[in-house]
């Protein structure tokens, strides 16, 4: 891959072609000058044209050059060359991922500044990507950035010529991302922001030609075929705007040069524009979005035509206009909504102070369940809003609804039904007790993700709020191969009493090099992924780098996500032999999640369960649970960690497990990750959906401790639970064993379990004759927390809770484990789904109860 040499002449970093318009190479000292917003991936080496109405970037031609993780995978998935962001000038609001043209990518021959001088005023700045035909089997591609001082957006050129002796043919369709929201409106293709209040589009123009003003708008073709020889090139317009309405009216503007009317106007209620409207302009079939200012105004060119445009706004009666543009006069539009219908609130704790929180909306009587918006915005995702300070206004559409306003599983639950009447605010004022008390612990996850990861677009903003909303006080920050920092974002929302972090990162790849979580880390700004060390296919190798990256502090955490059990520990070629793994990875890592957002499979005592795939069909999946119980018999000794991994608010959000960790303080502001990482690294926590448990032998040892004992050893085992969490059972299992004289339930034991905020609260002896590993699991099988999670699908899973294992050294000669594999042969690959079923079937007749055998054990 070549290496571009450029040289600024005197001290500026412009090469500028006019007054208005500049294109530059980033470098150092002018880093400053990068666009700016959700999707924003400039690092020095990168070039950014801008004129007065726009600002873009361009990939420069570096190592592994990509705009995140997953745009595209694998070594040949790197994209220089490439437009990386788009945005209005000084709007700082960029909401490009990539757009690939004739989706380019892999290496290149060179990326530059380009030669403009033949253009004329058609391109006064211009960065050219060029593939040579040596490095690319006789086809030599060229991508052209075109930039001049009247353009809101971008002429992209493409020249594909066939040097070789033989007809070449392929696809040249465009890739752009995020394309969750796009459509077709009279042959502009447009795109919307993932989140549609961050009033950003696109919109993407193919012009016959060079592309010229006046060029007209043509199908964008699909495939191309060259004979030895033969050139041809495309052209498009990308440009952007407030919304993809407007930006689609600028490509109009310039394919349909003098022919457009300016279609403007303001939607507003009495004296106020209402920001919040959406008009969904409409031609026939086809629609785009168009969205109002903050003082409700818009405006966008059109062709002539007939038009019509709904106009919505959550909490208004909606309105439709008709019109009619002639292509030369301006068309205006005006709109008098009426006023909203909403819930305010103002949620505090106890000593008064608003708290962040998490409101649910369920319909009653008829009303339907609101659309509050995506997934990923934290301020309405489809029928929850989660806020960052607990005063906030939802508005809402006339109706009956059931509101339920939370705060993680320490804070008791508001829940209310009200009524919301047509054009007034109803008021919703609400105090949260504290009713858990968690003192010298602190809650914490340590896997969560936003828009920088890659494969996901929840702002990052909105993964902060949807964390100090479930209550979680110590996330480390852990996007996707990129070291990055919360702290900023934490800061801005007025959150540094209530939520603390660490800089990390996620290393990810494929394979079996697996996917590892580790802090702390020090960002290296304005390169690629902010330094973060490279993924390896061997996931020792990545263990060993992340433990020496950088400055290698003694005190890094590192855990292996989602692993997989049975190729990191037990078979690791698959070939359905034991092999032993990837020998050595046990004593290079910290923990390994036993629980990552789905239901818990502590209690069962097998090794894999038979269900349905996403396809609808019967696969084996083994438990990391029982497989880690076996690998601590075995002598392992890393620790269980509980995350949530959310990629989302809503569904794959916040809250469904997390840690508590021991704590000098209880303050969030005040917690230090040292202190976090070094009592994680011991072992000592306790993994929870709900249940705030704690468990102490009788010296005071607890998870990830030793002790010592002479035939038995107490546990003392206290459960407490907020107002919409319950269990039903509490018990010990001895080596990964769950032992029946240790199993209490409500229904065998109703005296020791209690209807208030403590549950359990007991000693409980546990008879020993040799070293054993204990662990105590708080579970309910008879309830779920759907209180607390409403429709998200959190709200499934059980009430558990279980702490690492206490080793218990009985004979006073250290403690040994003692090799017992539960009953199951060490878990291979290659177990088909009938073989499955048929050792489960086995492993059921062996310990199912007998008149003569009324409690088995597990064999």
């Amino acid at each position: 891959m070549k290496r571009l040499l450029t040289f600024a002449l005197g001290f500026s970093p412009l090469l500028a072609c006019a007054a208005a318009t500049a294109v530059f190479e980033i470098g150092p000292k002018n880093t400053s000058q990068l666009p700016r917003g959700k999707e924003a991936d400039g690092i020095i080496g990168d070039f950014v044209l801008r004129n007065d109405f726009v600002e873009a970037l361009v990939s420069g031609d570096q190592p592994m050059r990509r705009a995140d993780m997953s745009t595209f995978y694998g070594d040949a998935g790197i994209t220089p060359g490439c437009l990386y962001d788009l945005t209005l000038r000084g709007a700082h609001n960029d909401q490009l991922t990539i757009f690939s043209p004739g989706n380019q990518r892999g290496d290149v021959s060179y990326v530059r500044i380009g030669d403009s001088s033949g253009e004329g005023a058609l391109a006064q700045a211009v960065v050219e990507t060029v593939v040579s035909a040596a490095a690319n089997g006789g086809l030599y591609k060229r991508h052209q950035y075109i930039l001049n001082d009247s353009m809101r957006g971008l002429l992209v050129r493409t020249t594909y010529r066939n040097e070789s002796n033989e007809t070449a043919s392929g696809s040249v369709e465009d890739f752009l991302k995020p394309a969750s929201t796009n459509s077709v409106f009279l042959g502009v293709r447009w795109f919307n922001a993932v989140d549609p209040a961050d009033k950003c589009g696109y919109a993407l123009g193919w012009l016959e030609g060079q592309g010229a003003p006046g060029s007209k708008l043509i199908t964008p073709p699909t495939q191309v075929t060259l004979a030895p020889g033969q050139s041809t090139n495309f052209t498009r317009y990308l440009t952007v705007g407030k919304s993809p309405g407007e930006a689609v009216g600028e490509v109009f503007s310039w394919s349909h040069l003098g022919q457009t009317s300016l279609l403007s106007g303001t939607v507003r209620s009495g004296a106020r524009g209402v920001a919040t409207a959406e008009i969904t302009l409409r031609s026939g079939k086809a629609f785009v979005p168009v969205y109002p200012d903050a003082q409700g105004n818009f405006a966008l060119h059109l062709p002539a035509g007939s038009y019509s445009a709904d106009i919505v706004d959550r909490g208004r009666a909606p309105l439709t206009r008709t019109l009619e543009v002639d292509g030369k006069n301006p068309a205006p539009l005006t709109a008098e909504m009426q006023a909203p219908s909403a819930i305010a609130f103002e949620i505090k704790d106890e000593a008064g102070k608003g708290i962040p929180c998490k409101a649910q909306f369920i319909g009653l009587a008829g009303t339907p369940a609101p659309k509050l918006g995506p997934q990923t915005r934290a301020h309405g995702c489809v029928d929850q809003w989660h806020s960052e300070r607990g005063d906030f206004t939802v508005p809402l559409d006339p109706g009956m609804y059931k509101v339920i306003v939370t705060r993680g599983i320490e804070y008791g639950h508001w829940e209310q039904t009200l009524r919301v009447t047509p054009g007034e605010v109803t008021m919703a004022r609400a105090t949260l007790k504290r009713l858990v008390d968690t003192r010298g612990w602190v809650s914490a996850d340590f896997h969560n993700h936003s828009t920088p990861s890659g494969d996901n677009h929840c702002g990052t903003d909105d993964r902060i709020i949807n964390l100090a909303a479930e209550h979680i006080e110590f996330a480390p920050t852990t996007e996707h191969n990129r070291i990055y920092d919360w702290w900023p974002h934490i800061r801005r929302l007025g959150l540094t009493n209530e939520l603390s972090t660490v800089v990390g990162l996620e290393l990810t790849g494929s394979g079996a090099g697996s996917h590892f979580n580790s802090f702390p880390f020090r960002p290296t700004p304005f390169v690629q992924n902010n330094g973060a060390p490279t993924h390896q296919t061997d996931p020792r190798l990545n263990a060993i780098n992340l433990r020496t990256w950088d400055d290698a502090p003694a005190d890094r955490w590192i855990q292996i996500n989602h692993p997989d059990m049975v190729e990191k520990f037990t078979d690791r070629d698959g070939d359905g032999r034991f092999d032993g793994g990837f020998a050595g990875l046990e004593g290079l890592i910290d923990g390994v999640e036993t629980q990552n957002y789905g239901a818990s499979a502590i209690l069962d005592p097998v090794p894999f369960r038979i269900g349905r795939g996403r396809d609808g069909r019967e696969e084996l999946s083994y438990s990391r649970e029982f497989i880690w119980l076996q690998m601590l018999n075995r002598g392992h000794r890393y620790w269980g960690v509980a995350v949530c991994d959310a990629h989302s608010v809503y569904g794959n959000g916040v809250g469904g497990w997390r840690m508590y960790i021991p704590s000098s303080t209880d303050a969030p502001a005040q917690i230090r990750w040292q202190e976090m990482s070094r009592n994680a690294k011991a072992g000592r926590t306790v993994l929870t959906t709900g249940p705030f448990l704690e468990v102490r032998a009788e010296d005071g040892t607890i998870a990830g401790g030793q002790t010592r004992a002479n035939g038995a050893i107490t546990l003392h085992v206290r459960v407490q639970c907020t107002d919409w969490v319950d269990i039903d059972r509490v018990q010990v299992l001895v080596n990964g064993r769950a032992v029946p004289s240790l199993n209490f339930t409500r229904q065998s034991h109703p005296e020791d379990f209690a209807a208030g905020v403590v549950k359990f609260d007991r000693d409980i002896a546990v008879p020993l004759t040799a070293d054993a590993h204990l662990i105590v699991v708080a579970y309910g099988g008879g309830s779920d927390l759907s209180k607390g999670y409403g429709t998200s699908s959190q709200s499934t899973i059980r009430p558990c809770a279980y702490h690492n294992p206490i080793f218990v050294d009985a004979d006073g000669n250290g403690f040994k484990p003692n090799g017992d594999t539960l009953g199951w042969d060490l878990p291979v690959k290659k177990i088909s789904v009938a073989e499955g079923r048929r050792l489960l079937e086995l492993h059921k007749s062996r310990t199912a109860p007998t008149p003569e055998n009324p409690t088995p054990k597990n064999p």
